[in-house]
């Protein structure tokens, strides 16, 4: 037989956290897809990204109780990755 800690154990899914990261990354790269491709950077790139903050902001204040310390070191993290996939994607930029 199974000991019973087994059966109180409790899974609560994916947190919605990583949900966000993961929504922070597709729309930012698919702006710099659509406004940033050239060397010339579309000013509705920085309203998407003003758009996107405005969002994190919202779920952040929203969903306060479930970042903890280690999420809010993962989603630091993210947003770091963030600006270094700006540069690693804008030394590609092509003259349109």
């Amino acid at each position: 037989m199974l000991p019973e800690e087994v059966y109180k154990r409790r899974h609560y899914g994916t947190p919605q956290s990583f949900f966000l990261i993961i929504a922070n990354y597709v729309v930012f790269v698919l702006a710099m897809e659509f406004f940033a491709a050239c060397t010339a950077i579309n000013y509705f790139f920085w309203i998407t990204l003003g758009v996107l903050a405005a969002y994190n902001f919202y779920k952040i204040r929203r969903e306060r109780e479930e970042y903890d310390k280690a999420r809010i070191i993962a989603y630091a993290i993210s947003l770091a990755g963030l600006v270094l996939l700006f540069f690693v994607l804008r030394a590609g930029a092509q003259h349109c």
